[in-house]
């Protein structure tokens, strides 16, 4: 089971949900592994409006109606 015991955000749950990881993401958005990292494991962190930018342009490949809402507390 994925996320089973982790402190996950709205983004790493989702993730999880989806079954996919966090370097399937880290490639498809360009952004580093240590930011997808820290993003997924930590619900207060908001990163670089760029950092969103390139996050939710991959996100949107799979669920073309996501929200930056959905996973960011802005």
């Amino acid at each position: 089971m994925w996320g089973l015991g982790k402190k996950r955000s709205k983004l790493g749950r989702w993730l999880d949900h989806q079954g996919y990881n966090q370097e399937d993401l880290t490639k498809e958005a360009g952004v580093s592994r240590n930011t997808i990292s820290r993003i997924c494991s930590d619900p207060d962190y908001l990163p670089t409006a760029k950092s969103i930018q390139k996050i939710m342009r991959a996100i949107r490949k799979i669920d073309p109606n996501a929200k930056v809402d959905d996973f960011f507390d802005m």
